[in-house]
């Protein structure tokens, strides 16, 4: 007989109920046949009295398998497993001891090797250099939980709280449009703007929508890695033009437009991703004039638009489009702080139409909730007030970086001081490799990161960004000394070599 009183454990501090924890654990024994099929399984009273249960409990289970369809009651004669419940079959690999679940799937899947891997988990003594993102720790956060309380607190909030459209909130529209005709050039209407989680969201359903296999999209031979893979996921084929501290070359562009028909070019023009070079007046009409001449579309990236200390913004390409060319994509991740998924896709009405259907099999919709938040954020000056804030911070974090970069270790690294941004775009000298810096760095623990992203069309040249709005001054000079470290180090191998 099967010895329940030893088998079966109940963890009274659970909230789980006994009959179900009970009832869990009956059911395993059924699945790995330890209860055979036809198993007549004990009176209600006599594993009471063996669990040392109320009766009830005993009766509950059992109605519990009975509704599940694990046991059959029989009257006059008692409960007993199904008989004809088929055994559940258990999958062995070859070359493998037993099936790993956790590991190992029991069917075929499709792969893609061109979409980047997971970030690895950090460890927390560790300085971690990053690529340009904004410090979380100067997030206005407690302004947008008493705008998101107030939201929450309105009579009306439960009509928010259902299905609403894949377009955005309403509201959030139109306070974007306002906020971005004013101060972008723009000369939309909300019938011109998709609500998104976030940039990424935007380049992906333009991707979905502007490119099928072996269509050609335009990209700088140095390119936002993140766009690449999105592009190659469609199987589009990436045409790699020069980018210089001009930006991207429209003369290569038009080039490649006189042989080949072009989808799309892919620009970062406010501070080009990774290089951080700004695209200039001239190629901006030029690159406006060839869209309109060959007919492709320019996926316009402006990652971030807010982020400038020398100057004034420069207007997007989209505050320049008379002919539809342009498809406008932004967000506030990067200014206010990446969990907040808020972002906008601006084109003609006919293709954010499109947009809109395609994104509803994806993401119904987004978290009306916070874009209601959002909306009175903008709209209250808080986002303008906290851009202005930070802005300050950034610029002298700015300074202090590539003071310290170029006077302790100007002797290893080349760069400009960027005009905007937040991120340094630093080339190692050449008798030097990333893959041992990084290596040696992790001893004086500091991560340098996937430094191969950056050179996706292995160019060989040799350069990272390298990221300074995150860090206060303490931890600038800190990363700095941690890389000083490591390149003195790697000195004095090479010097014992």
């Amino acid at each position: 007989m099967f010895p329940y009183k030893t088998s079966i454990q109940f963890d009274r501090q659970s909230n789980q109920a006994l009959y179900l924890q009970l009832s869990n654990q009956i059911i395993q024994f059924i699945k790995n046949q330890t209860l055979a099929p036809n198993t007549k399984l004990p009176g209600s009273r006599t594993l009471a009295e063996q669990l040392n249960v109320h009766r009830k409990t005993i009766v509950a289970c059992y109605e519990e398998l009975l509704l599940q369809g694990w046991v059959e009651s029989i009257p006059k004669k008692g409960t007993f497993v199904l008989r004809n419940l088929p055994v559940l079959e258990k999958q062995k690999l070859e070359g493998c001891k037993a099936f790993d679940l956790k590991k190992n799937t029991g069917f075929s899947f499709y792969s893609n090797s061109d979409l980047p891997e997971k970030t690895p988990k950090k460890k927390e003594d560790f300085l971690y250099l990053n690529d340009g993102i904004s410090d979380t720790r100067l997030t206005p956060i407690d302004e947008i939980a008493r705008t998101y309380r107030r939201v929450c607190a309105k009579k009306k909030v439960f009509e928010h709280l259902s299905y609403g459209s894949t377009y955005g909130h309403t509201m959030l529209r139109d306070v974007l449009v306002h906020y971005l005709n004013a101060t972008r050039g723009l000369h939309i209407t909300k019938e011109n703007m998709l609500i998104t989680r976030g940039s990424q969201m935007g380049i992906w359903l333009s991707s979905q929508l502007l490119l099928q296999k072996d269509d050609i999209v335009v990209v700088g031979n140095t390119n936002y890695e993140s766009a690449d893979s999105t592009f190659l996921n469609q199987h589009a084929k990436l045409e790699r033009v020069l980018v210089d501290k001009h930006g991207i070359a429209t003369d290569d562009i038009e080039k490649l437009c006189k042989r080949k028909q072009i989808k799309a070019v892919y620009v970062t023009s406010h501070h080009h991703h990774p290089t951080t070079v700004t695209l200039c007046a001239e190629r901006r009409i030029r690159l406006l004039n060839l869209a309109r001449h060959y007919n492709f579309a320019i996926i316009e990236d402006d990652y971030d638009y807010d982020f400038n200390y020398n100057h004034a913004p420069i207007l997007p390409l989209a505050s320049h489009d008379t002919n539809g060319n342009v498809i406008y994509i932004g967000s506030v991740c990067k200014t206010v702080a990446p969990v907040f998924r808020i972002g906008y896709l601006i084109a003609s009405k006919e293709f954010v139409d499109e947009a809109s259907k395609l994104r509803g099999i994806v993401d119904r919709q987004g978290d009306a909730l916070l874009e209601l938040t959002f909306a009175d954020f903008i709209k209250s000056g808080d986002l303008d007030r906290h851009i202005r804030k930070v802005m300050k911070i950034y610029k002298q974090r700015r300074d202090l970086f590539c003071k310290l970069l170029k006077e302790e270790l100007g002797n290893f690294f080349e760069f400009e001081i960027p005009k905007g941004g937040m991120a340094v775009w630093t080339r190692l000298h050449q008798k030097f490799s990333w893959d041992i810096i990084s290596e040696v760095a992790r001893t004086y623990k500091l991560e340098i990161g996937d430094w191969q992203r950056y050179d996706t069309a292995k160019l060989g040249h040799n350069a990272i960004r390298m990221g300074f709005a995150a860090y206060n001054e303490e931890e600038i000079y800190e990363l700095i000394n941690k890389l000083k470290q490591t390149m003195d180090e790697i000195c004095k191998q090479e010097k014992v070599l």
